[in-house]
């Protein structure tokens, strides 16, 4: 695979995919959902963003992963929004947000981009370095310009750079279920486990990715995302509906598989085929690159049955995060944010208390 910052800071992935499709509705037209949210659009670094708003108070920002959209943090906005402004917007490439053409357009700097524009311009705030020295954030004051960020899987990847290169917007960082990159990039090319499970990231990176995640009207990647839901009853047909809508858009399967496209990430070919890292096929590692150094305090929220990112992904986290607080959760999967929503909720809630 392919190393530098803007592709190895890329690195997280979900085992999951579509669904089968409705016709497309019009980008203006949001389906309504219950409860009192508002659809809004805006402009920024030359994309268009829809995001769905609740709530007054603090700000408190959800980013979701492949392949959800903001509605994936149904059950978080209904919990925030009684105490803060809760968005969680469509990330570019999904749903509603504006589908930019080409690869290069969901490098890494743009998403983090498309997080600091948006969060400023909802803020109402232009520039955010207090100090020279971002990191330092004994010489930052709290103002306006800082809010909570709350990421899941490729969310969560942007929100780990996020926070290492904008630390003085941010109170806090939660993640759920994302790899740091510099501990994913160092497991791809050493850890035989996960360069299996990593191994469908190249089927997403091919040429017939979307014919094939397409076929039968989507009924694989439905299975893989919902039928679990389905089954228990985390996922109602309603929330089926919903996912059908948004991955029905025109452009929305290219653009969730780009951001692998433009990250090469992925384990090698030959660690994929052999799923052995000591492989005598197995190229030799790439160049290490700087780690990827966060001080905002964090709370990583990890479901340990996640068969896309194992439990090694916490191994050695302490390290690059020097605020670190790990919630594991021994039954949930990658999907824990739906599948046990009061537990992560209440995570959340008692990490935010925190001084």
């Amino acid at each position: 695979m392919r190393f530098g910052f803007g592709t190895a800071i890329a690195m997280a992935a979900a085992a999951g995919v579509f669904a089968e499709g409705d016709r497309p509705r019009s980008e203006s037209q949001p389906r309504p959902v219950p409860g009192p949210v508002s659809h809004e659009y805006a402009d920024v670094n030359g994309v268009k963003l829809h995001y769905v708003r609740a709530g007054n108070g603090p700000l408190i920002v959800f980013l979701h992963g492949f392949p959800e959209f903001w509605y994936e943090w149904k059950h978080q906005i209904a919990e925030f929004s009684t105490d803060h402004t809760a968005v969680a917007p469509d990330m570019r490439g999904y749903n509603l947000s504006s589908k930019p053409a080409g690869i290069p357009a969901y490098q890494m700097p743009n998403l983090v981009e498309d997080v600091r524009a948006l969060a400023s311009k909802l803020l109402g705030c232009q520039g955010t370095a207090l100090d020279s020295d971002a990191g330092d954030r004994s010489r930052q004051q709290p103002g306006p310009c800082r809010f909570t960020l709350v990421a899941h899987d490729w969310g969560g990847v942007v929100a780990w750079v996020f926070a290492a290169q904008h630390p003085e917007m941010l109170d806090k960082l939660v993640i759920v279920n994302a790899p740091h990159p510099t501990i994913f990039g160092k497991l791809l090319r050493e850890d035989a486990a996960q360069q299996q499970a990593s191994s469908y990231m190249l089927m997403f990176r091919g040429e017939k990715a979307e014919e094939t995640l397409s076929a039968d009207s989507y009924s694989r990647l439905t299975s893989m995302v919902l039928g679990a839901g389905l089954k228990d009853g985390t996922v109602t047909d309603a929330d089926r509906k919903m996912y059908v809508d948004a991955w029905s858009q025109p452009g929305a399967l290219t653009g969730g598989l780009n951001y692998y496209r433009a990250a090469g990430i992925g384990p090698s070919t030959a660690a994929a085929s052999t799923g052995a890292a000591g492989s005598s096929t197995t190229p030799p590692p790439a160049a290490a690159i700087p780690p990827l150094v966060v001080r905002v305090p964090t709370l990583v929220i990890w479901g340990e049955k996640d068969t896309a990112l194992l439990t090694g992904n916490l191994n050695g986290l302490d390290q690059y995060v020097s605020k670190l607080t790990i919630k594991r959760v021994p039954e949930g999967t990658h999907w824990v944010v739906r599948e046990q929503p009061a537990d992560v909720n209440r995570y959340i809630r008692d990490f935010l208390a925190q001084p």
